[in-house]
Parts: C-alpha cells; sequence; structure tokens
C-alpha cells in the first residue's frame, strides 16, 4: 500500500461552495481523501495475471495453509498496521464519530509511510462498546502485523489495550498513551542532562488524568523519575479522595509518593517538571512558583497551557506540542519507529523496555548540539526513525518478544 499526499488544484473545492469564504488549501489537500493503495508487482500480460492471481496464488496459499508463519513472508502482514479508532476523543475535537474521525486516521497512516515506510489502513469503527471493539479487531487481525489504537476515550482505551494484548500475538499500541510517553521521555533526558541532573533527582507535576496523563506518569516513574503528581479538574489525584476511578484509584497508588492535595498550583510549588496534557491555562504565579531551573513541557495544541514567553521566564528548557516553536513534542518521533522496529523482528507485543529504547533513540540523535532550544529532534531529522527503529528491535530480541 502506498500512502500519497495529494496536490491541491486550482479550482479544488473549499467545502463551501456558493459561499464567498476565501480559498481553504486543507480542503483542496483533501479532497478525494490523502491515501491510494498501489500495486507492488505488475499485472502486464495473461503470464503476470496467473502469478498474480489464478492459478499462481493457490500454490502459496496451501504453502501458508500447511505453514501459517509464510504469511509474514508472502503476503503484506509483516509490513502493515491497522490504525484503528471509534472517534471518541479525537485531538482537538473531542468525540466526532467514526466517519469525522477518518482525516486524522488517514493523516496517521501517511506518518507511518512517510517517516517510517510502514504501510498502514485506516480503520474507523461504528461503535463505542469496549468489547465489540475488541472483538472487531481481533476478527481483523489475521491481515495485520500490529495494530495501532487512536483517538479512544479514556477510560475505555486502557480496557480496550489490554484485552486487545491479552489476545492477540501481534504488537497492539496506543499511541496516545505510549508515543507521547515516549517522545516527553526523550525531551526530559536531555533536559535533565543538560542541568546535569538524574531523573531521580527530579519532582514532577502532570495537568491532565487521561490517557497521555496516566501513561506519562506511569512510564517516566518506570523510567526513574523521583516522584510525579497527577492533576485532574478536582485538583490532585491522591490517595484521600474518593471520588477516584478504577484508573486514577491504581494511579493514587503509583504516584505522590509526597503526600501532596490541593490544587495543579499546590503541586507546583518547588517542582522541577510541569507536563501539561489537559488544556486550560496556568497561573503565571503557579510556574514562578517551580524551582530554579524547572522545565515546562506545556503540550496542548493549539493552545499550550503556559505561553512559551511566560514560561521562558522561569525555566531552563520549555516545550510544547507545536511546531513553530523550538522543542516539539511530536508522538511522530516515536510510533513510525516503534512499529518499524516490531514488525522488522516481527515482536509479539511491544514491551516497556523496546519503549524506554525508544526514547534513548531519540533523544541521542540530539547529540553535541544539545541546548536548551533543542533538547529533542525535529520530526523532520532523517536520522530519528532509523535510530529508534534499530532501538526497538534490539531491544525486543534481547527482551525475547521477537521472533526472527
Amino acid at each position: 500500500m502506498a500512502a500519497e499526499i495529494v496536490n491541491p488544484r486550482s479550482d479544488a473545492s473549499t467545502g463551501n461552495e456558493g459561499s464567498d469564504e476565501p480559498f481553504d488549501p486543507a480542503f483542496a489537500l483533501h479532497r478525494g481523501g490523502k491515501m491510494a493503495v498501489q500495486a507492488t508487482v505488475p499485472v502486464r500480460d495473461k503470464d503476470d495475471l496467473s502469478l498474480a492471481y489464478t492459478p499462481g496464488v493457490a500454490k502459496v496459499c496451501s504453502a501458508i495453509a500447511e505453514q501459517p508463519e509464510l504469511v509474514h513472508d508472502y503476503t503484506w502482514k509483516s509490513s502493515v498496521v491497522a490504525v484503528v479508532t471509534d472517534g471518541s476523543a479525537v485531538l482537538g475535537l473531542g468525540d466526532i464519530g467514526p466517519e469525522a474521525s477518518l482525516p486524522v486516521m488517514e493523516g496517521k497512516a501517511i506518518l507511518f509511510k512517510q517517516f517510517g515506510g510502514v504501510d498502514a489502513v485506516p480503520l474507523a469503527l461504528a461503535t463505542n462498546d469496549v468489547d465489540e471493539i475488541v472483538d472487531s479487531v481481533v476478527r481483523l487481525a489475521p491481515s495485520f502485523g500490529g495494530v495501532n489504537l487512536e483517538d479512544i476515550s479514556a477510560p475505555r482505551c486502557f480496557e480496550i489495550e489490554k484485552k486487545l494484548q491479552e489476545r492477540l500475538d501481534i504488537p497492539v499500541f496506543h499511541d496516545d498513551q505510549h508515543g507521547t510517553a515516549v517522545v516527553t521521555l526523550a525531551a526530559l533526558k536531555n533536559a535533565a542532562k543538560l542541568s546535569g541532573r538524574e531523573l531521580g533527582e527530579l519532582r514532577g507535576v502532570i495537568s491532565g488524568a487521561g490517557a497521555a496523563g496516566v501513561a506519562i506518569a506511569k512510564f517516566l516513574l518506570e523510567a526513574g523519575l523521583g516522584d510525579v503528581a497527577v492533576t485532574d479538574r478536582k485538583g490532585i489525584v491522591s490517595r484521600d479522595r474518593e471520588d477516584l476511578t478504577p484508573v486514577k484509584r491504581e494511579l493514587a497508588e503509583l504516584t505522590n509518593k509526597a503526600g501532596l492535595s490541593g490544587s495543579l498550583e499546590d503541586a507546583l510549588a518547588g517542582a522541577d517538571l510541569y507536563i501539561g496534557v489537559s488544556g486550560g491555562t496556568v497561573p503565571e504565579p503557579a510556574v514562578a512558583s517551580m524551582a530554579p531551573g524547572a522545565f515546562v513541557f506545556a503540550m496542548a495544541n493549539p493552545n499550550p497551557e503556559v505561553h512559551p514567553d511566560i514560561a521562558h521566564k522561569y525555566a531552563a528548557v520549555v516545550a510544547t506540542g507545536r511546531s513553530d516553536y523550538p522543542n516539539q513534542i511530536n508522538n511522530v518521533l516515536a510510533f513510525p519507529g516503534i512499529f518499524a522496529g516490531a514488525l522488522q523482528v516481527r515482536a509479539s507485543r511491544i514491551t516497556e523496555g523496546m519503549k524506554i529504547a525508544a526514547a534513548d533513540a531519540i533523544a541521542d540523535v540530539v547529540g553535541d548540539e544539545l541546548a536548551a532550544g533543542y533538547v529533542i529532534p525535529s520530526p523532520f531529522d532523517e536520522r530519528v526513525a532509523t535510530a529508534v527503529t534499530a532501538a526497538v528491535a534490539a531491544a525486543a530480541r534481547a527482551e525475547g518478544v521477537a521472533r526472527r
């Protein structure tokens, strides 16, 4: 499968025919979709046809029936990922449904191809039921080498991922959780290196206890962060709260070793790290109350929780989710290479070690150029995907989940 970006036509519709609205290149680029299927072998004559289809294809089918592992060698399975959503938590748009989510899923698929050489197929499912989604993906899984879950609302996304990981023997990866966590860790490792500190010396605060916030908290602790407090709309997620969901209750047991309670502002006092994955605005006095030399990763789009101009007054390193500021925390640095590495060795799953290896590889690309305005490489740095692919493949072999 080939991913193609459609070139806008000068007469392309803006989607607003009959109106006086100005030309919108976004509609022009999306007209007809952003992807196409492309054959990898020619069918020029009857000989080609007899090999690509009947009768030649029967030999290959029979061989796979006798030795199922040959499916990886003689079909596209070993190089293609399903991008699965129900459209319930599309970035910045919320629950817009499966059809409206398709432009995002197509976009995800072309990023897989562009940055990792991995083919991907968007699958928008017309259900929000956990078991129906799981059953649908399990039934489709024979066609794919991996599953990338995308834009599924919390807390269902946690349950869906867990159930699929239990039922499938191919990598299942919820990018909103783990891709964000991997790139955040890469940026944090370089920020800590720049300041001469170890992760274990740092206390962090995460605003947002959804999919990304929960995953980042767990992953940073796994990587050695000293402590982290997570906040939601009602304040710090702590053991003394009686309104916690099961996911947040588990989070409360893992985080907030300092035993803090109260608001986000209370948590930020003296903190070394702020990570925003919730939207909203953090008051400037709260940012000013952080420890000297703090790091501010305000990742909400399009409006960071802390504007970079404010953050730079108090923080040694500032990162956002936007491409027009330095240090963009962008998942495209992670997921193409993670899947490429996993598929390369036919991994049965993606482990914590593989994710940490990916974060290390991303951080290492920066190398000697490390600076406050450059703790994370550009998504267009061609070294990234290659480095992540190699690191993930090696980690899969080391952890015993590789099958070749």
